[in-house]
């Protein structure tokens, strides 16, 4: 699909998101736009349907057919890797290392250090947090809205398909005016996150109440959660085989991905809150205040440049770095011409060193009695010992 081809299909859909009705579009094709193509709320706009529509349709063909990738073992392998990238270009990870309090200058209201828990202090221009770990003091007329979810284990999977090896993905629309939108993600044993024969499944949504109220309608409709249930059918009605709920899980969570920096009370000028997880399918809003903070930290700097090929990456000093460099073989940097120097000085010295001592142990061999053996050594106790015995022992 050409560009010109993309933006004329997002134009259109972008006008049918406010007037489906009046396009006269059938309710399975509104539900397809809406829900399948551009996922967003019966409260979306126009803009938030022509930016959501335009994101999926850029990344069709990226990698295959589907729009979407997922990280083998979670999505905890993403900052895993930013983290393997920082370590390898001399980033320091202080690890079990919690932070107690910060040191803040009264006059420039600037944060100069941190104190971690075991009482050690170091040093800093500026520190990044997740805002879950401010203080109370700081977020007490912070506004946040809560996020509602579930977390299941089931024995087989909701789609029906040739292979059990597939991650998806489904939104269910409100069953009633005022529900909320839930977004299903089921994974297989193939993406690490689960044991084979079994399901991984996540439903997320914006709280209207607690976390059962609003996700347990979704539930019951797509799964069985007990025998009493799987016996309630309608007399002359055949109901599709449905996945088992081997367990289950559901909390409320708050969301901070709209909360701004101004909103934190009492928060140093260099210290810079991040949100937590959201209800967002992707990691766009992450990604954007990620590159929002860098910019102010580092400006004029590029945000997040592509990782350089190994043999392209030059090393302050001289040599190479004498760890692994993270993207293969280890780099090992041949000795420079005065190490060599040095080591066959070294080796020579040694040589002369053995030469002699071997020298002076066949002239004692020479000069000592058949009956000094080292046999008898070993039977003579040492001098502690000796020292140790009374005087008529002697």
């Amino acid at each position: 699909m050409s560009s010109t081809q993309r933006n004329t299909l997002i134009l259109k859909m972008a006008n049918s998101l406010n007037s489906l009705k009046q396009k006269k579009l059938t309710a399975s094709l509104h539900h397809f736009i809406q829900h399948s193509i551009a996922m967003v709320s019966d409260a979306a706009s126009t803009i938030e349907g022509l930016k959501a529509t335009q994101h999926f349709l850029n990344c069709l063909g990226r990698y295959g057919n589907t729009p979407f990738l997922f990280p083998l073992y979670g999505l905890g392998e993403i900052p895993q890797c930013f983290c393997r990238m920082c370590a390898v270009f001399g980033g320091t990870y202080c690890l079990r290392h919690s932070v107690e309090c910060l040191v803040v200058d009264k006059e420039s209201k600037r944060c100069k250090a941190v104190i971690d828990g075991r009482g050690q202090r170091i040093s800093c221009e500026n520190v990044i947090v997740e805002e879950g770990y401010l203080p109370q003091e700081c977020c007490k007329h912070v506004q946040y809205q809560q996020i509602s979810r579930a977390v299941l284990i089931t024995d087989r999977s909701v789609l029906k398909a040739e292979t059990d090896q597939q991650i998806s993905i489904l939104t269910v629309p409100p069953f009633e005016p005022g529900q909320p939108t839930v977004r299903v993600i089921e994974l297989c044993s193939s993406t690490m996150t689960c044991m084979p024969g079994t399901y991984l499944v996540h439903l997320t949504c914006v709280s209207r109440r607690s976390a059962r109220e609003d996700l347990a309608p979704v539930v019951s409709k797509l799964f069985v959660q007990d025998l009493k249930q799987e016996n309630e059918t309608t007399e002359g009605e055949e109901e599709e085989e449905k996945p088992h709920v081997l367990w289950a899980l559901y909390f409320n969570m708050r969301d901070s991905s709209s909360v701004v920096k101004r909103a934190y009370a009492d928060l140093p000028v260099n210290v810079y809150p991040c949100s937590g997880p959201d209800s967002a399918l992707d990691c766009d809003h992450t990604v954007s205040e990620a590159k929002s903070i860098f910019e102010q930290l580092f400006p004029g700097e590029e945000f997040c440049p592509p990782a350089p090929n190994p043999e392209d990456i030059i090393y302050d000093g001289e040599g190479g770095p004498p760890r692994d460099a993270g993207f293969g073989s280890p780099a090992t940097a041949e000795p420079s011409e005065e190490i060599n120097a040095e080591i066959s000085a070294g080796d020579q010295s040694t040589k002369e060193a053995e030469t002699e001592c071997s020298t002076k142990a066949s002239q004692g061999e020479d000069d000592t009695p058949e009956s000094s053996s080292p046999k008898q050594e070993e039977n003579d106790p040492p001098d502690s010992v000796n020292d140790e015995q009374p005087e008529d022992s002697q």
